[in-house]
């Protein structure tokens, strides 16, 4: 029997599971088991726990037939456990490194019923608050044990399960489970403290309570609020059932009873205006309803206040008082933001006052009607013509002709777009033109900051690339990799989005985390590796021929990523001493970063017979197909790669300074597409031994390929164009 059995429900929490996990399943204390109960979600939380389930021994799946809700999951997985203790983590917060240790050194010294123990709440903007924990024990509360009679400050603990370890066989001869609906975590813990005969408090951070964006219940609006008062009520009414007993710890629940309910009528975002007097009606009839005889402790100040304008049933006095506080804090926040602004007047240059006139211009256009024929294109920080909304582009041309599709580009990239594409040069008025009246805008990064979000407008975020790195809000705990970036502009970007196109389930799971906003995410394949699936043997032999490269010639090609923050790092390479390993027939074409501008003109010093900078080719997918290996670290390069089922070879010598300092979603040497090299020498040793095309090497790429290629069939940009451009609906499994 494991020491604790966590139960981990799972309901639309795809971007966060594998963190809450891995939090679980890497400490230090392995006495443990984890029942992850699939909620029905209709997103890829199943397919996560079952992924899980097959690696680790530790892990179950559990799959509800249909979905029952958070309090009901959790009692399908406390069904399973066979732990001594329980302890109930949602699958959107994750375990503090270590606390693991301390929870079990404790549960085993002390054998409580309940041992509660503290938490931060981790906001979307990387800020972490504190609970209120230290305002409840400002000494160290101590080892020891309590009845909730004998300490009853302990009441004023969150009322959350996830932050309670609870002795299973205390759970079961009591009866204790969750009850149905919203809110379930009132009508379980405080029974739990009320019938526990040893509670401890440990006052150690163990959870990361994730404040989310988007998708949490605490910010969803809606009548499902009113359901607090009906927890509430099975509290109250096992009060009047046990009696006497509990006639003591009446008036200190029934105070945090009213302050839950002015909690949840305080949040603007839980509470509609139009519900609001409904709600507080009904927190005045629990107020005359459940006061106890002997009153309760009303606390000072504006609190106390709310307190007794309850009591009177004086909701519009109550509002009032609201609405007033409400606008002292407007007022506090938009002080605070003028100072933030006020810039010194010899900041502001010729450069600045030119954007000025162009944004004045952005504004008067969008004054005019949106083109309901337009879209805008634009890739990598108008380098040019590429990427997904390349492939995209040129499928809309295709199967949405009236569709007229204008690129964005810099001055100097012009020359590099096809022929037939219109265009417009970045920084000039027809730029500031297009992006105030297009419908659509498509784009593989995102917009500038100016450009708003038009209704009956379409942004669509094509990304560009699978993600190994972190990304996005989740760069925040590796600020190394992040200087610089305006996390909140990000947000306000991300919001402009309407369709986020991913290329398999696991980017999917990480954008969501990533970039938390109300978008749809299109699953589809990625639009622009259906060059990869649909190009014929010939179209291979044109473009080797075009780079001049022979039939018989073993080609790789050395694709490293970016490291921002290692600016002059670049992996050991010597070009001579691998084409050496290759022998006589090997050709290496070396391509570096996009932001690498400055080492592609000193990559153009090795260019020589056997060696070929190919940086600046525009179509890095043509590179794909004349490459018969690819060499990389941790680049996404690798998963459209694995489309053509060809070797991979994984070179990554910084791999531990890699995830300390820039972060990593998974990694790839652990999990890898091919052969794996740590160093120079071991990377040249896989081509001489042959392990680049050996049997391990094989079957990795073939569990590589079938995690993250399965969508790649070349009609991904069809895909897009059909749903965004066209508004046809698809496939169920298409799209999530």
């Amino acid at each position: 029997m494991a020491l604790i059995s966590f139960v981990v429900p799972a309901y639309r929490v795809q971007g966060y599971l594998r963190e809450c996990l891995d939090s679980i399943l890497g400490q230090p204390e392995t006495d443990i088991e984890v029942i992850g109960v699939d909620d029905c979600s209709p997103d890829g939380s199943g397919e996560i726990l079952t992924e899980y389930a097959a690696r680790d021994p530790r892990v179950r799946a559990l799959r509800l037939p249909c979905n029952v809700g958070l309090g009901p999951a959790r009692n399908a997985g406390l069904d399973r456990a066979t732990g001594e203790y329980v302890w109930f983590v949602d699958g959107d917060d994750w375990l503090a490194p270590e606390c693991l240790t301390e929870v079990a050194e404790r549960l085993r010294a002390t054998r409580p019923d309940v041992l509660v123990v503290d938490h931060v709440r981790v906001w979307w903007s990387g800020a972490a608050t504190r609970s209120g924990m230290l305002d409840v024990y400002p000494d160290p509360p101590g080892p020891g044990t309590f009845r909730l009679r004998e300490r009853p400050e302990a009441i004023h603990l969150l009322h959350t399960a996830w932050n309670k370890v609870l002795r299973r066989d205390f759970l079961l001869d009591h009866g204790l489970r969750f009850a149905p609906g919203w809110y379930e975590d009132v009508s379980f813990s405080y029974p739990a403290l009320l019938l526990a005969e040893r509670i401890g408090v440990l006052d150690r951070v163990c959870v990361n309570y994730r404040q989310r964006r988007a998708g949490a219940i605490t910010r969803t609006r809606g009548d499902r609020h009113f359901e607090v008062f009906a927890q509430w009520h099975r509290v109250f009414r096992l009060l009047d059932e046990w009696g006497p007993a509990v006639d003591e710890l009446r008036p200190v629940l029934f105070e945090r009873m009213i302050w839950h309910y002015l909690t949840v009528l305080g949040n603007g975002e839980r509470i509609a205006p139009e519900l609001r007097p409904g709600f507080f009606a009904q927190i005045t009839a629990d107020h005359a309803r459940w006061r106890p005889a002997q009153g309760y402790p009303v606390p000072g100040g504006a609190e106390g206040l709310k307190h007794r304008l309850v009591a009177d049933g004086r909701w519009r006095t109550f509002s009032a008082l609201r609405g007033a506080y409400r606008a002292r804090d407007v007022a506090a926040r938009q002080a605070r933001r003028v100072r933030r602004r006020v810039m010194p007047a010899a900041r502001r240059g010729a450069r600045l006052a030119r954007d000025a006139v162009l944004r004045e211009y952005y504004r008067a256009e969008l004054l005019r009607p949106v083109d309901p024929k337009l879209a805008v294109y634009a890739a990598y920080w108008y380098r040019g013509y590429a990427c997904n909304p390349a492939a995209i582009h040129e499928a809309a041309r295709r199967l949405a002709p009236d569709v007229r599709g204008v690129w964005i580009v810099r001055r100097d990239r012009v020359g590099g777009l096809p022929a037939g594409v219109e265009y417009v040069v970045a920084g000039t008025p027809a730029e500031y033109r297009v992006l105030a009246r297009a419908r659509w805008l498509v784009n593989n990064v995102n917009f500038p900051d100016f450009v708003r979000k038009r209704p009956g407008t379409v942004h669509v975020q094509t990304h560009h690339g699978t993600p190994v790195k972190v990304m996005g809000l989740d760069q925040q705990r590796y600020p190394i990799g992040a200087v610089g970036m305006d996390f909140a502009g990000l947000l306000r970007r991300v919001d402009r989005w309407d369709y986020s196109i991913t290329s398999n389930s696991f980017s999917t799971q990480m954008w969501e985390r990533a970039y938390p906003a109300a978008y749809t995410t299109l699953e589809v394949g990625y639009p622009r590796n259906d060059r990869l699936v649909t190009a014929t043997a010939d179209d291979v032999l044109r473009i080797r021929a075009e780079l001049g490269l022979g039939i018989g010639e073993q080609v790789v090609l050395y694709a490293p990523t970016h490291r921002e923050h290692l600016p002059g790092y670049r992996p050991p390479f010597d070009p001579d001493r691998f084409l050496a390993a290759l022998g006589p027939s090997g050709r290496l074409l070396m391509r570096s970063h996009y932001f690498h501008d400055r080492e592609r003109r000193a990559l153009r010093a090795v260019t020589r017979d056997r060696v070929r900078d190919v940086s600046a080719h525009p179509r890095v997918e043509d590179l794909y197909l004349a490459a018969d290996v690819l060499v990389t670290d941790y680049s996404s390069a690798m998963f459209d790669y694995a489309v053509l089922d060809r070797p991979i070879v994984v070179y990554a010598p910084d791999r531990e300074a890699y995830r300390l300092a820039r972060g990593v979603y998974f990694d790839v040497t652990a999990e890898p597409p091919g052969a794996v090299a740590l160093d120079f020498a071991g990377l040249l040793d896989v081509f001489r031994s042959g392990a680049v095309r050996g049997p391990e090497a094989e079957e990795a790429r073939r569990r590589f390929r079938d995690r993250f290629c399965r969508l790649d069939d070349g009609h991904a940009a069809e895909r897009v164009v059909r749903r965004v451009f066209l508004g046809e609906r698809p496939e169920p499994e298409q799209a999530r």
